[in-house]
């Protein structure tokens, strides 16, 4: 069931067990191949994805159109609130849900600059409104363990406009990708102890702007991707969250 698409009375008469999703994401730079809308059109379709197994255990919020990229600013076209501001804007729309009664709150996110918002998010939602029951996770960490398996890219191949988010977008929305631009990242190395990317991480993070990871907007190997993947890697996330949505809608309000 989606928000939006709603009217008030079938949100009044909607099960409080059911969990509504929040997802974050992001307008900003991915590459030559890829459009700014690239985060946002990925949550969007996990998240129709989730509607069309769980449709009656769910509630898919509106994505607020724009998160943290302050650090893609070096690339033209890229959007940014502040931490701030965006944290505001995610715990006012949840603060609505919660009034409303509903409970069971899941926050879904598809940009790596709204991880650490996200957590603030949760913490402080979850001091506020002890008796609710809410949950964030990125689709990539979601779904790490069978991600690995579907990755040909290796080490540095997962990270941004790469293999993963390119099969996604060529599988859901392959109008927008430019296939003719499709070209490696430029992965700028630096420590070896602060070397990562979508699944694997490092034991110390290292503060970079994009510019500085990459050249040309690019992290990994976009030219291992595919539409047969992308379908896969959606339906990887999907099978990830199944549990998580099964057990906070059978909690009940």
């Amino acid at each position: 069931m989606i928000w939006d698409q709603s009217t008030s009375a079938e949100i009044a008469a909607a099960d409080r067990a059911r969990v509504v999703i929040l997802p974050l994401a992001a307008t900003e730079q991915h590459g030559p191949h890829l459009p700014l809308a690239t985060d946002r059109l990925i949550a969007e379709g996990i998240c129709a994805a989730l509607d069309a197994r769980f449709g009656e255990r769910i509630l898919v919020l509106p994505c607020p159109p724009v998160g943290y990229s302050m650090h893609h600013r070096g690339f033209a076209g890229t959007l940014s609130v502040t931490h701030q501001q965006l944290i505001d804007t995610a715990a006012s729309v949840l603060r609505c849900v919660l009034a409303d009664g509903f409970k069971n709150i899941l926050i879904l996110n598809a940009h790596g600059g709204n991880i650490a918002l996200g957590g603030v998010l949760l913490e402080s939602l979850g001091e506020s409104f002890p008796g609710a029951r809410l949950a964030f996770t990125s689709w990539w960490q979601a779904a790490a363990a069978s991600l690995r398996e579907l990755s040909e890219s290796g080490p540095g191949g997962t990270g941004h406009a790469c293999e993963f988010e390119t099969s996604l977008m060529l599988h859901l929305h392959p109008k927008l990708v430019r296939a003719d631009k499709i070209a490696a990242g430029t992965n700028q190395p630096t420590f070896d102890w602060a070397e990562a990317d979508m699944l694997r991480g490092s034991p110390v993070r290292l503060h970079r702007s994009f510019a500085q990871m990459t050249t040309n907007g690019v992290f990994g190997d976009p030219r291992l991707a595919s539409a047969a993947k992308g379908k896969a890697i959606l339906e990887a996330v999907v099978e990830a969250l199944a549990p998580v949505i099964k057990d906070l809608s059978q909690a009940g309000p």
